[in-house]
Parts: C-alpha cells; sequence; structure tokens
C-alpha cells in the first residue's frame, strides 16, 4: 500500500515537471524558427501610398487644401522679368512638351544674369550658386497632393492655348509666385466644360 502512495506521488511531482519541459521545448522551437526566417525587412513607410495621415491637423489640412505659404531661397521677381519682355517658357521650357513645366537650372539664370544686373544683391546670390555648382533649391507652389491621384500634363493644355495665369494666377503682377488658383475637381471640370474638353475620369486619373 504504501508503495502504490509513493508511486503516485512521485507521479503528481512529475507531471509539472514534464509540463515546464514542453513549455520550455515550445519556447525554444519558436527562437529557432526566428533566428532561422530572420526578422521581416524593414519597410520604408515614405514610399509606401497610403491615404492616413500622422495627425488629425495634417488630414483636416489636407482635406481643406490648406497648405503652407512656400519661402523660396531667392525671392525671384516675376513681375520684373515680365516687364523686361520674359514669356514663362524661357525658364519652363519644358512646359510645351510634356508634363512638367520645369524649374529653371542655375545655369539658365545665367545665361543671361553673367552679363546683366551682376553688380545686384539677388543676382549675387544666384551668382553664388553658380560658382558653388549647386542648384537653386526653389520650392514647388502648385501640385496635386498624392491622394488626389491627378496626372497633369502642361503640353496638351499649352496647345489649347489655355493662358497659363489661368491655372497660375497674375504671376506678371506678382513679385515672388504664390498660390493664387485652387486646383481643386470643380475648377478644372468647369474649366473643360468651357473648353469642350473630355471630362472622362481617365482623362485625369489614371
Amino acid at each position: 500500500m504504501r508503495s502504490t502512495t509513493r508511486a503516485q506521488g512521485s507521479g503528481l511531482r512529475a507531471r509539472p515537471t514534464l509540463y515546464a519541459l514542453s513549455l520550455q521545448l515550445s519556447a525554444l522551437v519558436s527562437l529557432l524558427t526566428a533566428a532561422a526566417c530572420g526578422s521581416p525587412p524593414a519597410v520604408d513607410h515614405s514610399k509606401v501610398f497610403t491615404p492616413a495621415h500622422r495627425t488629425v491637423g495634417d488630414a483636416a489640412r489636407d482635406f481643406f487644401a490648406i497648405r503652407p505659404a512656400v519661402v523660396q531661397p531667392i525671392p525671384f521677381p516675376h513681375k520684373t522679368h515680365i516687364a523686361k519682355k520674359a514669356v514663362c517658357a524661357d525658364c519652363h521650357d519644358s512646359a510645351d512638351k510634356g508634363p512638367i513645366a520645369g524649374i529653371p537650372s542655375v545655369k539658365t539664370c545665367m545665361i543671361c544674369h553673367s552679363q546683366i544686373a551682376t553688380d545686384k544683391p539677388l543676382i549675387k546670390q544666384v551668382t553664388a550658386y553658380s560658382e558653388k555648382g549647386v542648384e537653386i533649391p526653389w520650392q514647388r507652389v502648385y501640385g496635386f497632393t498624392r491622394e488626389a491621384h491627378v496626372h497633369f500634363n502642361h503640353a496638351p493644355h499649352i496647345r489649347a492655348s489655355v493662358d497659363c495665369a489661368t491655372c497660375h494666377g497674375d504671376v506678371a503682377n506678382q513679385t515672388v509666385a504664390e498660390r493664387a488658383v485652387d486646383h481643386n475637381m470643380g475648377f478644372c471640370v468647369n474649366c473643360h466644360k468651357t473648353k469642350n474638353a473630355s471630362n472622362d475620369c481617365l482623362t485625369c486619373h489614371f
């Protein structure tokens, strides 16, 4: 009778020991599996499109198309250049060729300003960029957000004789370019109706 009791007692003690061993074995298998497979590659979220916003404020600003005023490295005087009979295509020379109007390189500026107004403080700043071989970091004033899924092409608008001021405002009377026109869907749809252009979704969203 005593030997039976003793055996039962040892069995009771063995059960929690086996259970603990099984947990340890399971943990070891998990560790070995993780080590063998390796951790998943890091994801660069800046390259992944998502409609999510980091903050409620960011979401509200995007929804109401509120954007901060653009600060340029040099206060480029559009008004002065237009008064000197310069035209938009002199600096934005790819507007009639494809989607992007283009921002002039410092070499384009120096075509004129290696000889003209070289003593002016602003021109000296431009010359300094040129001598360093560094492009002027102009900041974009207009442009659609990624969430809009709009693929805007300047060239067909130029061919349709759409004046630059229609979309960019009266730049001829601006010093530094400012966002004067809200490029929302209503603006674009109404313009297309006026010009008898297609308003099919795939015209702009593709």
